[in-house]
């Protein structure tokens, strides 16, 4: 059996990419590494080789660009001030108010917050407004992409939900798609809730559906849950002047950066690959300054922040997510190996460019593979160190239409995992063993 690479040929739904994986000897994956991160040395609070003199106030001096390797940048961004105040891991700071016996220049920075979002000046204000736990997550986010800023919210919808009213107030409600997307996010475009309104076109259409009030191009690639994949570089293209959302949730930064081919906004759902344990929820749009401005501007006027705790576990999260992804991809190659070779499964999609998402189709009937699994849990989201399991078209994407799932791709038989960190031979018994507990369904 083909393993099914779907993708899209250059802006077009082109033919499945196949190959043919030989079954006599294990396949090695290998990621290719990544581009080296240019930046200049900013602390956690944006200030360039920033240090407090005896007054408090920062003395700012020139820098000469760092050169970093993606691994070191997943240590070490957002961490870059800690030395300094004799600190080795970063602090928590649970504060939700802060004191300021200066209530004339503490309202000239809030007046300049509303006017411009820029992040105030100075000692924090509110909670509301911006932490320094939470900030130095989105430095070191900004960093893994490649963009100049990131705005982190309570979770991956609450994030698109900003895009889309930054948008919105702009009088730029129409949005163009590109099916298959996260079921949530699918519906939240789908439903008009935030009043905007989407056409679903594949990519080669993108261009002839650009109106004057569109504010927004959305795809992911890979894609929840096909693993379909676009050309991000010419679908930017297609985009002309409109921005270009890519959520980045599956792929991270370690497998590629939207930003390098043209998309001004990269979502991701924190939630799975950035926090890697499965136990903190949160968002995040990786972006131009501009943009991060506006989106603070709706944060905080919505409340869609970020706790400090949870802000805290996605850096703590960031510094090991190369190895994570690089260890399940593995993984994930060689199962995806093994299940194309069985004949109780029709199908097995995985991408390009490689990762640790599967989709499987069975013969049999997928209810039957979710209750036989022991060692994988049955559940939905991905992206942590164990793996999971789930049947789109029951959970995640129950909520999108039957029609539109299937013209996406989403047939009622297809299985999308998500691979951990097990020992593979682990993982393959409990999923042999899965699939033997199928019944054939007419």
């Amino acid at each position: 059996m083909k393993i099914h690479r779907i993708e899209y040929d250059g802006v077009g739904h082109g033919a499945n990419v196949t190959r043919v994986l030989a079954l006599t000897a294990r396949s090695v994956f290998r990621l290719r590494r990544m581009d080296s991160v240019v930046y200049d040395a900013y602390d956690a609070f944006g200030a360039r080789d920033a240090q407090d003199d005896l007054n408090g106030t920062r003395q700012v001096s020139a820098a000469p660009p760092l050169v970093r390797a993606l691994a070191t940048e997943a240590v070490h961004a957002g961490r870059d001030d800690l030395a300094a105040q004799g600190l080795h891991a970063a602090p928590i700071d649970l504060s939700t108010t802060y004191p300021s016996y200066d209530s004339r220049g503490e309202a000239a920075r809030i007046d300049a917050f509303a006017a411009d979002g820029a992040e105030p000046d100075g000692p924090p204000v509110y909670a509301r407004l911006g932490n320094p736990t939470v900030a130095r997550f989105e430095t070191a986010l900004a960093r893994l992409e490649g963009t100049e800023s990131a705005v982190a919210f309570a979770s991956g919808m609450a994030a698109l939900s900003a895009v889309l009213l930054v948008r919105n107030a702009m009088g730029l409600r129409h949005v163009v798609a590109v099916r298959p997307l996260y079921g949530c996010s699918d519906h939240l475009l789908t439903a008009g809730l935030l009043g905007s309104e989407v056409t679903w076109v594949d990519p080669a259409g993108i261009a002839d559906a650009l109106r004057p009030d569109t504010g927004l191009v959305m795809v992911e690639s890979p894609a929840n849950p096909t693993l379909a994949e676009v050309d991000l570089r010419a679908v930017a293209h297609a985009c002309g002047s409109v921005p270009l959302l890519a959520d980045n949730t599956f792929a991270t930064p370690v497998l590629q950066r939207p930003a390098e081919q043209g998309a001004r906004l990269i979502l991701h759902s924190a939630t799975k690959y950035l926090g890697g344990h499965g136990d903190v929820m949160a968002g995040v749009v990786a972006c131009d300054e501009e943009f991060a401005r506006r989106l603070r501007q709706v944060r905080f006027a919505t409340g869609g922040v970020l706790h400090p705790l949870a802000g805290y576990l996605l850096l703590r999260g960031l510094s090991t997510l190369p190895v994570r992804v690089r260890a399940a991809s593995s993984n994930a190659a060689e199962l995806a190996r093994r299940l194309a070779a069985d004949p109780r499964v029709a199908r097995v999609h995985y991408p390009r460019i490689g990762g640790a998402m599967i989709a499987f189709e069975v013969h049999g009937d997928p209810h039957d593979v979710i209750a036989g699994v022991r060692l994988v849990t049955p559940a939905v989201s991905l992206g942590s160190v164990d793996s999971l399991i789930q049947h789109p078209a029951s959970i995640s994407h129950r909520i999108v239409p039957e029609q539109d799932r299937h013209d996406a791709g989403v047939s009622d038989r297809l299985l999308r995992m998500s691979v951990g960190l097990e020992d593979v031979d682990d993982l393959w018994a409990d999923l042999d063993a899965a699939l033997g507990n199928a019944v054939p369904v007419a």
